[in-house]
């Protein structure tokens, strides 16, 4: 295999398939809106498309730092799934019943993108395959028999739990010993869904400012360097970025996730992997990998690569270290020993936001008018969906124009978290956690054990996972 004219950077391959977008007109000085939204990726244009269609007379401005679709929104697997952080925490905070109703909107939210991007004409090359999770050890194998059983306690009675052999006829996984699937996933395109969203929620009316990047928010206020939007409410949907906006440094941790693309496939190969269904595809390791197949027969697959700048900093062009493109490459051939000779076309990397409790939240304080949605830990394509629809029931519950919902009910709703340590000590936690969840990889794949490595339980507890 060969990545000796792999493209690195360039935001990203969805890019590089679809191009870069020209840009829309900055914000040309100081004005007002109803309703502000900084950030223009899936949260923000999401929220401005629910948002517009519930009150269509609503003035909505959406400020962009870059270009729509920029950071994660951009940048991720395509991996619309069920998935939402912090999910077995809002159990222990507000009982079973609370987090199997959140759970259930997941399930729902993933049909409910399905349906708004048919219903807009949205193409993204959406397939819905499922979602298939593997284990090749006998420790991921017991992981993943026991998340099997928790996801049938919280309401996923069609899930699948599937042996070795079942595995394999679906998707050829080297060394497959088990896995679970889910009908709740999809494989989509991440740019075209951006991009798509992005010009409906334009022909709605909705206002959208590029090249304009947001350097403070306080209430009413919006404040760029072409002028201060002022509006009853500002939302802030800027996920993986909210470091660079000030005071926020602390708030959400910019962790980095890189992905690789290969060449698209030949027959033969295909012939020996399968993975006709199209599901997307993760494993139960320590630190995970996800993947799909993509419309044009591409692997596209990514894992955490070097998980964290110092001082929360963020990427420009999205280019990745040169190590962690091999060690995707690495996985790649673990799992598909037929692609050993594929060309990596591409390697790229971004940043998603993780809250120091790894819970995703929805928040609109009502003596301010500031709200704000993510924390998404890498579950973001679909959550950004419920997260978007939440924040309209929320702005139209304060203003007057509806009362609480079903939504607002959720669990995630209101959630505060601790901010992250300072500097070296988060620099400091984040590099040792994944280090030890590598090495427990290493130990488990080299152990006929079937119980998880003390070393990943240690991690875990390090990051506040559990």
């Amino acid at each position: 295999m060969s990545t000796v004219s792999t493209v690195n950077g360039g935001i990203s391959f969805w890019y590089a398939d679809q191009g870069v977008p020209l840009g829309r007109e900055p914000l040309p000085g100081d004005t007002t809106a109803d309703v502000c939204i900084v950030g223009g990726g899936y949260t923000g244009l999401w929220t401005a498309y629910y948002l517009k269609k519930a009150v269509p007379f609503l003035n909505i401005t959406v400020l962009e730092a870059k270009f729509c679709g920029y950071g994660a929104s951009g940048r991720n697997g395509g991996w619309l799934y069920n998935g939402i952080a912090g999910r077995d925490r809002y159990a222990k905070l507000h009982g079973h019943e609370a987090a199997v109703r959140l759970q259930q909107a997941m399930n729902e939210t993933v049909d409910e993108v399905v349906r708004v991007a048919a219903e807009e004409g949205i193409d993204a090359d959406i397939h819905q395959g499922g979602v298939l999770e593997v284990a090749y050890t006998p420790a991921q194998l017991a992981r993943l028999k026991d998340f099997h059983s928790v996801e049938i306690a919280f309401g996923e009675t069609d899930r699948v739990l599937r042996g070795a052999r079942e595995t394999c006829e679906r998707v050829n996984v080297a060394g497959a010993v088990g896995s679970t699937w889910t009908p709740h996933g999809a494989r989509l395109h991440p740019v075209k869904l951006v991009q798509g969203l992005a010009a409906t929620v334009e022909a709605l009316g909705v206002t959208v400012h590029e090249s304009t990047p947001v350097t403070e928010i306080t209430p009413k206020h919006a404040r760029t360097p072409y002028g201060t939007v002022r509006a009853p409410y500002i939302l802030r949907c800027t996920e993986g970025f909210t470091a660079n906006l000030k005071g926020q440094r602390r708030t959400w941790l910019p962790m980095n996730s890189s992905m690789i693309a290969t060449e698209p496939l030949p027959r033969s190969v295909w012939d020996t992997i399968g993975w006709e269904g199209r599901e997307t595809l993760g494993d139960m390791a320590h630190a995970y990998m996800y993947a799909q197949r993509t419309a044009d027969d591409r692997i596209a697959l990514g894992g955490r690569g070097v998980p964290y700048r110092y001082g929360s900093g963020t990427d420009n062009d999205g280019r990745t270290q040169p190590a962690t493109i091999e060690a995707l490459r690495d996985i790649l051939v673990r799992f598909f020993p037929a692609a050993a000779g594929a060309r990596i076309d591409h390697a790229w990397s971004g940043v998603l936001g993780v809250p120091r409790d790894w819970c995703a939240t929805v928040t609109l304080d009502r003596s301010t008018g500031l709200g704000w949605a993510g924390g998404y830990v890498g579950s973001g394509v679909a959550t950004t969906n419920l997260a978007a629809r939440t924040l309209r029931d929320l702005v139209q519950q304060d203003s007057g124009q509806s009362g609480p919902t079903e939504l607002t009910s959720l669990p995630w709703v209101g959630h505060k978290v601790r901010r992250w340590e300072p500097e070296p000590f988060r620099w400091i936690g984040v590099h040792g956690m994944y280090a030890a969840y590598r090495a427990a990889d290493r130990r488990e794949l080299a152990s006929p054990k079937a119980g998880t490595d003390p070393v990943a339980k240690f991690a875990d507890r390090l990051a506040g996972r559990h």
